[in-house]
């Protein structure tokens, strides 16, 4: 598929996001990234999102779907874990497509250490939620589509 349709919705998880519900519940919680998938389809198809959700331990990777997805989906969800802190990468494949990115992340970054603080996405992407846990995830799917609307 090589044109968007607006009820396409990918959803991007990076490293160590395939060890939730085990990793540090004390910061991430005891859902398994399969409970927030679960989550998330549900609510996407509440809203006619068709939502492909994936996760990958490799920067490369996460790069390659995002230009995919700058190609084939009306919008993105973006936790991209520790590379939010460190990839420039990222960054430059978020500003080089015109999808937009809807960054998130279950804790607080910015109640954590200093090093977290700072984002290499959140300049390129089109909002930024943290803090509310796994809920972020459908409140970044409940913005996608106030956008998706607007457009239309």
């Amino acid at each position: 598929m090589t044109e968007k349709t607006s009820a396409r919705i990918l959803v991007l998880n990076g490293p160590n996001l395939n060890l939730l519900g085990t990793r540090e519940p004390e910061t991430y919680g005891t859902n398994s990234l399969g409970d927030i998938e679960t989550m998330v389809r549900s609510h996407g198809a509440n809203l006619g999102l068709a939502v492909d959700f994936r996760q990958t331990n490799q920067e490369g990777t996460l790069v390659e779907w995002l230009q995919e997805g700058g190609r084939e989906f009306a919008g993105i969800i973006l936790n991209a874990a520790a590379y939010t802190h460190t990839s420039v990468a990222i960054h430059d494949a978020i500003a080089a497509i015109k999808t937009p990115v809807v960054e998130v992340h279950l804790s607080n970054i910015y109640k954590r250490e200093e090093y977290r603080h700072h984002s290499f996405v959140s300049d390129v992407a089109a909002g930024v939620i943290c803090g509310f846990g796994p809920a972020g995830y459908v409140l970044a799917i409940d913005a996608l589509a106030g956008m998706l609307r607007d457009q239309s």
